[in-house]
């Protein structure tokens, strides 16, 4: 006898996003070394004092990782992606119901706050002096591929 799916018709769910990341994931080990305290500091200047709350700036930091890290080139699909992925969503503290935000704000936020403030490079540099200081990198030697591919 062939089974059948029916959706349940449960109001409410126990649901934890946490128990739903892989311990082995990724992004659950740059969360044990991701400090986000001095990024809400050094972009202060940059945001207004009047007018709607923004995104946070936290939010963005942590979505532009998802994108660098899992290679999500697109602003739109990065958006998309968070929006989609249970992970993602975790990384992000976004829960199962926030709001990812908007592509063109992402974008905005990116081009024009971000370049302007050098927090990136700040971010860059933190993670640096982290995994230097926990013995993750050494720093005393470097490669580089400098390959020349010929193209189709």
């Amino acid at each position: 006898m062939m089974g059948s799916q029916v959706a349940p018709a449960q109001l409410f769910y126990d649901f934890c996003l946490d128990d739903h990341v892989p311990d082995d994931h990724l992004l659950r080990r740059i969360e044990q070394f991701l400090d986000l305290e001095s990024v809400r500091s050094e972009l202060k200047p940059f945001y207004s004092t009047i007018g709607r709350p923004s995104i946070a700036p936290e939010l963005m930091m942590r979505m532009l990782l998802v994108g660098y890290c899992m290679g999500i080139r697109s602003e739109r699909r990065l958006c998309e992606e968070v929006h989609l992925n249970l992970a993602y969503r975790w990384f992000c503290r976004l829960g199962l119901d926030g709001k990812v935000p908007d592509h063109s704000t992402f974008s905005r936020n990116r081009h024009g706050r971000f370049r302007q403030s050098d927090i990136l490079r700040h971010l860059f540099e933190t993670v640096v002096e982290r995994c230097l200081s926990e013995g993750l990198v050494g720093g005393e030697g470097f490669a580089v591929d400098a390959s020349l591919i010929a193209a189709d």
